[in-house]
């Protein structure tokens, strides 16, 4: 991939600064998603106004991958419609994230993408 450099600083980034931290009062749908393999854990909120995202809020606790993802996923999706987000697919995060990763940090980015279906369902 190109200029992986500037996908590494966006990721440390959203590692260290996550977006969108924090609960939903009255959320809309609560999830919770654990890898037991890594310990990775995301507490996903989400507010619907209709069909839309309106709000999302996480908590999470694990490494830069699984922290970076969910943060951007969560700046993505807001204002996306339910049937967008069903759309969104292992191909979406690993062009988000814009770097080769192995087969276990995969599984650590994926981890988001699992709360998000998890929430439309």
């Amino acid at each position: 991939m190109k200029n992986t450099g500037i996908y590494q600083e966006i990721i440390l980034d959203h590692a260290s600064n996550p977006r969108n931290i924090g609960s939903i009062s009255n959320p809309s749908k609560t999830t919770l998603v654990h890898n037991p393999l890594c310990g990775d854990k995301i507490k996903m909120d989400v507010l619907f106004n209709g069909e839309k995202i309106k709000d999302i809020k996480f908590q999470v606790s694990g490494c830069a991958i699984s922290k970076a993802t969910v943060s951007m996923l969560s700046e993505k999706i807001k204002g996306k419609t339910k049937s967008e987000l069903r759309k969104l697919a292992k191909q979406d995060i690993i062009k988000m994230l814009g770097i080769d990763l192995g087969p276990n940090r995969l599984k650590c980015a994926l981890i988001s993408l699992e709360a998000l279906h998890n929430l439309l369902v």
